[in-house]
């Protein structure tokens, strides 16, 4: 097992709350229908890979919030 994890600091523009989006997000990846478009809007807004969106929308790992950056670490061998 390897613990090479990626420190990820999504951040907020002068339109776009990050802290927002991913509470939006989460919120609605309770409904598995739209779970996709969830991970997909966090995945493509910030450019991070889909692994890691998912793993934040579906809460499989923590983040915090740094102002108006949401701050999260993800690696290929976290649990799942």
């Amino acid at each position: 097992m390897s613990g090479d994890k990626k420190e990820y600091r999504l951040g907020s523009a002068e339109m776009i709350s990050a802290p927002g989006m991913v509470r939006w997000a989460i919120n609605g990846a309770k409904f598995e229908a739209d779970r996709p478009a969830m991970i997909d809007v966090i995945a493509d807004g910030w450019h991070i890979p889909l692994e890691a969106a998912m793993a934040l929308v579906m809460e499989q790992v923590p983040y915090t919030v740094e102002g108006e950056t949401v701050v999260f670490s993800y690696g290929s061998k976290d649990p799942q």
